[in-house]
């Protein structure tokens, strides 16, 4: 499991029902948490602190501990050694588990490459700071081979995915790839942040009304998560007591492979009837990619899709801050509608997309 979801007031958290809430998980079979990726600093220490202060009494025997790195933030190997450092001195723990290099993608990994930070990750396993060395990813299948093929002491990689991502970052074909080269895989976003059960649009409610069996929106998700041989696990986030008791009787009782065909065939025609209220028909092929000017707009458009499809404007513009998209450098140059076989007015459609994004007037 994820730490708990701590949206709202970090006055009102009452960290005793977290540390309550980590404790029922722990006993009741979980023995491998997340600290999640560091989005908000001051959030992130608060979160390690709190979960450092759970695994008294004997609790942090009973589990592995994985953290991440931000990638984004390493600009030398040295920087590589203070966040390890922060991050054992917050959990109060001589040793983490799984050490994370957290969002490698395209950009970052070629960097980290140039600084060397992996042999500060080989001199931290050697005297003991970690134990395993792991990343998360979530961009194209071919960049993941890249890492992959790089790097010989990979343990595990955290891949979002979920019913929805199925052919992309870096979809079905990465989480088999990975498991192929000997790596854990571990699953996050198997719900898309909770996206996916929301009250659904008309069109996917009545497909779920006439599903075989009724289950609550989120077993669904799981249950088809973990139907794949290849993951070794999936975390969640969860913010209530009754969420973790439902999630761990959840997992005891589902087996890989075992969602039946009409059960898969109910799943399938969910995506379809999601995909179809897309805005903008991008399959992110990335034929108009590179731009010039590095905007991502295969990116830009799945987070306007996502923000339409599941009707929430609110994590959609979030991720496009974090992300630092920057779509007021475009001059119009036309390069990636020329390329687009699609033949979408790619220009005018980022426009609409940052209108929503971005706030545009």
């Amino acid at each position: 499991m994820r730490l708990p979801s701590l949206a709202g007031d970090p006055a009102g958290i009452d960290e005793d029902e977290v540390v309550r809430m980590l404790r029922y998980a722990i006993d009741h079979g979980v023995n491998y948490l997340d600290l999640g990726y560091p989005c908000d600093m001051e959030w992130h220490e608060r979160l390690a602190r709190l979960l450092g202060r759970a695994l008294k009494d004997g609790y942090r025997q009973k589990v592995k501990i994985a953290a991440n790195l931000p990638s984004f933030l390493i600009d030398s190997p040295a920087d590589f050694d203070r966040y390890l450092d922060d991050r054992l001195k917050w959990l109060q723990t001589g040793c983490i588990d799984f050490f994370l290099f957290g969002g490698l993608d395209r950009e970052t990994w070629p960097r980290l490459q140039e600084i060397d930070v992996l042999s500060r990750a080989e001199a931290a396993m050697a005297d003991g700071r970690i134990d395993k060395v792991g990343f998360g990813f979530h961009d194209y299948f071919q960049t993941l081979r890249e890492i992959l093929d790089a790097y010989d002491n990979w343990a595990l990689c955290q891949l979002q995915y979920s019913y929805m991502d199925i052919d992309h970052h870096p979809g079905v074909g990465g989480i088999r790839y990975a498991a192929s080269e000997g790596l854990a895989v571990v699953v996050t976003e198997s719900l898309k942040g909770g996206r996916l059960t929301r009250k659904p649009p008309e069109s996917v409610a009545v497909i779920w009304t006439d599903a075989p069996k009724n289950r609550p929106l989120a077993d669904w998700g799981l249950r088809w998560v973990w139907n794949h041989p290849e993951v070794a696990t999936v975390v969640s986030d969860m913010s209530t007591l009754e969420q973790v008791a439902a999630n761990v009787a959840l997992a005891d009782a589902v087996e890989p492979d075992s969602l039946t065909v009409p059960e898969e065939v109910v799943i399938g025609r969910v995506r379809d009837a999601y995909r179809k209220l897309r805005p903008v028909p991008c399959t992110a092929c990335r034929g108009c990619m590179p731009c010039p000017l590095g905007i991502d707009v295969p990116r830009i458009f799945e987070l306007y899709n996502d923000a339409v499809m599941y009707d929430d404007v609110e994590t959609a513009r979030s991720l496009y801050r974090i992300e630092r998209h920057d779509i007021d450098s475009c001059n119009e140059c036309g390069a990636c509608v020329a390329a687009c076989g699609l033949k979408i007015p790619i220009t005018d459609r980022l426009k609409e997309a940052c209108k929503l994004l971005a706030g545009w007037k």
